[in-house]
């Protein structure tokens, strides 16, 4: 019988790009594999995957996809939902009979060799276990990242407090000395019905076969070790784990190559242009953007700006927010586009950000810190500013300016709102000042060990190896 690996991201872009990625790179290694890609439907918008979908499937034959049918929400439950990531484990939970189904179905053509479920899918190990498909985790995020959520079980039992009432530093194994209001969202409020799932995905890691996680020896190497050595959990047998990044989506079948702002940045020096682009979640307030067109303008410095919507309605759930295209004139100073016109180019909703990234004339880059973003600008050679916005953002930023040194901090206000000279000074800063040249060198010999990790015999070619064997090893356990 022909051997599968079965992958299950949640439904959000960002977290299936990175998924298809794995598959591809286990097709790679593995081209007698077949790999059936689980897609649950989200009520919310987490990027449009349809087309990204339809695109793999047309060019990549030995992976399938298998749309699971949609589930319903309690009445009024997303409306009420604070945050994008309960409506994600929510929508998971009911999916699990769904889920049973789909394997079933598989197995009948295939022997499936592993279950890789993305972390926010952990209430799918019920399923898995019942039917005795070992199951790994998929960590898109980096090993920081992993190595608080291993220990977030050990700080819940610490303290009856929520973290956002702590406001203390946390020392935990492997990570920088991080403030706790730095921690991701969900986990700031004891009450948040994602902080119990959040909780409960990190306790249940010690019941997979192991966890793979999309970073790389060289770029954390503290965390790794701390996670490999069990520090970050003490009380519970820590999974293995296999850093098999940086993977990143490639630039595709050059479709992008007509895209306006890459014929522009043609034109413009080299290293000279500051690229703003905050994921597909990263939206702004009106008097925000006025703010960062202001800044712009100030710095004097050539820049390429993705600007979408503000968000809509009163939810703060940006994920219920409807998108549609902007209206540059009534969300900008007036005059703004007409004086910057000959050193900048507002993009309207999106760009393609690999591909801009790669270009000669990107100098830098404002980033909201999400993982797959980081690891693009790294792979380019791009130095970062840091606007963390939601999720993981924010530590992430600590990491990357604190530990990595391959990005400048943004400092906002208590209230998260930047003012224009802010954004002015960090522009100025990256592009000018000796600490930019400092980030733009560590990112440079960053972007040698990222290739160097992936070629034979590197650390991420060695952790997948163990990947592989590791699936025999689990078979002949269960």
């Amino acid at each position: 019988m022909e051997e599968a690996i079965v992958l299950y991201p949640t439904p959000a872009i960002g977290h299936l790009i990175s998924m298809i990625e794995l598959g591809k790179l286990i097709l790679t290694h593995k081209p007698s594999l077949s790999i059936h890609i689980l897609i649950a439907t989200a009520p919310y918008s987490g990027g449009s995957t349809a087309s990204y979908i339809a695109t793999v499937s047309s060019t990549i034959p030995s992976i399938t996809f298998h749309n699971l049918p949609t589930v319903t929400l309690a009445p009024n439950f997303a409306a009420s939902t604070p945050n994008h990531e309960t409506l994600t484990f929510e929508v998971i939970r009911l999916n699990n009979p769904n889920v049973h189904q789909a394997l079933l179905s598989i197995s009948e053509s295939y022997s499936i060799q592993a279950f890789i479920m993305d972390f926010f899918c952990s209430q799918s190990l019920s399923v898995t276990s019942q039917l005795n498909i070992p199951a790994y985790y998929f960590f898109t995020s980096g090993a920081t990242s992993f190595a608080y959520f291993l220990y977030f079980p050990t700080i819940h039992n610490t303290t009856t407090k929520s973290l956002k009432e702590l406001n203390t530093t946390l020392n935990i194994p492997g990570v920088p000395p991080m403030p706790s209001s730095d921690m991701p969202k969900p986990l700031l409020e004891r009450t948040d019905k994602a902080y119990e799932y959040l909780l409960n995905s990190s306790l249940l890691a010690p019941k997979t076969a192991g966890a793979i996680i999309n970073t790389f020896e060289f770029l954390e190497p503290k965390a790794i070790k701390a996670i490999s050595d069990g520090l970050c959990m003490p009380d519970s047998p820590s999974p293995p784990i296999y850093c098999i990044g940086p993977l990143i989506a490639d630039r595709g079948d050059g479709s992008d190559s007509g895209h306006e702002c890459l014929k522009w940045l043609d034109s413009q020096p080299s290293k000279s242009v500051v690229f703003l682009c905050f994921g597909s979640l990263g939206l702004f307030s009106k008097e925000q953007l006025k703010e960062i067109a202001l800044g712009l303008e100030i710095s004097g410095k050539r820049f390429l700006w993705v600007v979408r919507n503000p968000p809509s309605g009163q939810s703060q759930n940006l994920a219920l927010s409807t998108q549609h295209e902007p209206d540059l004139d009534s969300l900008l100073p007036d005059g703004f586009l007409d004086r910057t016109k000959e050193r900048g180019l507002v993009v309207k909703s999106w760009a393609p950000q690999i591909a801009v990234l790669s270009h000669d004339s990107v100098g830098g880059f404002v980033t909201h810190c999400g993982w797959n973003s980081v690891l693009e600008a790294l792979c380019a050679g791009v130095p970062m500013i840091a606007w963390p916005l939601y999720a993981e953002q924010r530590s992430n930023r600590v990491v990357l300016v604190e530990e990595i040194k391959i990005a400048l901090w943004m400092h906002e206000s208590y209230s998260g709102f930047m003012g224009a000279d802010e954004v002015e000074k960090r522009v100025r800063e990256l592009m000018d000042s000796e600490e930019g040249d400092s980030v733009r060198k560590r990112v440079l010999i960053l972007k040698e060990e990222a290739k160097a990790a992936l070629s034979p015999g590197g650390s991420s070619h060695v952790a997948l190896a163990k990947l592989f064997e590791s699936w025999k090893k689990s078979q002949a356990a269960f």
